[in-house]
């Protein structure tokens, strides 16, 4: 029994000294793969690609802004910062200066979207954030206001955005359930909500007493007490002025 429990105690030490072994050998590999960030900072572009490659990392040119004081084609801020340790095959995010701002900003506002788009990019400038905003006085698809306003000077980023007016809002409804009320008043009801009336279809109605069921009854002329059996838009659906609501009457 004794000799059991030596051998026991031998082969727990064996494994805990494989444990220790493996995870030092471990932590030495995913160090081994780390690099640290090197200053690229008024580098050009070429020159920080280079740099970074040496490193095993690479650069991601994220944003480009105008600059009174740094080159164009000059890093101006770089994320993770220099000294601090990467894995390799980091991507280092960077921000490129475009020089001092040498584009005029050209007035958009009451131009249509579309030319104003063209308008910018000619311009060598980027379109920006793009807003939407019903307006009854201006028509739809008119631009409204741009940030930054024309003429501008020192700006920072080089794109404009634009407010657009989508028109007049349109109003809307929720479609009431129609079947079973008179066709008279439901043509009122639907003009007053902005509505309109379609077809009228008239259902055959059924046989006489002591008339054959093979032939139907000559459809008649509805009349307002005429009642609704049917509509071609469902109750509840969402709809907007103007709509057209077919009926069958009986």
């Amino acid at each position: 029994m004794r000799q059991f429990f030596r051998m026991l105690l031998l082969a727990l030490i064996l494994l805990t000294v494989a444990l220790i072994s493996a995870l030092t050998a471990m932590q030495f590999a995913i160090h081994g793969r780390e690099v640290t960030v090197p200053k690229i900072i008024g580098m050009t572009r070429l020159q920080a690609e280079r740099t970074l490659a040496d490193s095993g990392l690479q650069v991601s040119i994220e944003r480009q802004f105008y600059s009174p004081d740094i080159p164009e084609g000059r890093i101006m801020t770089q994320v993770p910062p220099s000294g601090i340790k990467v894995r390799r095959g980091w991507s280092i995010r960077v921000a490129e200066s475009l020089g001092p701002q040498r584009t005029a900003i050209p007035d958009v506002t009451s131009q249509s979207e579309r030319v104003a788009e063209l308008t910018v990019r000619r311009r060598g400038l980027d379109l920006g954030s793009v807003a939407h905003l019903n307006l009854p006085d201006v028509p739809a698809g008119q631009v409204v206001t741009q940030n930054p306003p024309a003429r501008a000077d020192r700006v920072l980023v080089p794109k404009i955005n634009l407010l657009v007016s989508d028109g007049p809002a349109v109003p809307a409804y929720i479609m009431p359930n129609l079947v079973g009320q008179p066709l008279g008043r439901v043509a009122l009801a639907l003009q007053d909500a902005g509505l309109k009336m379609g077809k009228v279809n008239v259902g055959e109605s059924a046989p006489s007493e002591g008339q054959p069921s093979s032939i139907p009854e000559p459809a008649s002329q509805p009349g307002e007490a005429s009642m609704i059996v049917s509509q071609s838009v469902p109750a509840g659906r969402k709809v907007t002025a103007g709509t057209t609501v077919d009926v069958e009457v009986r």
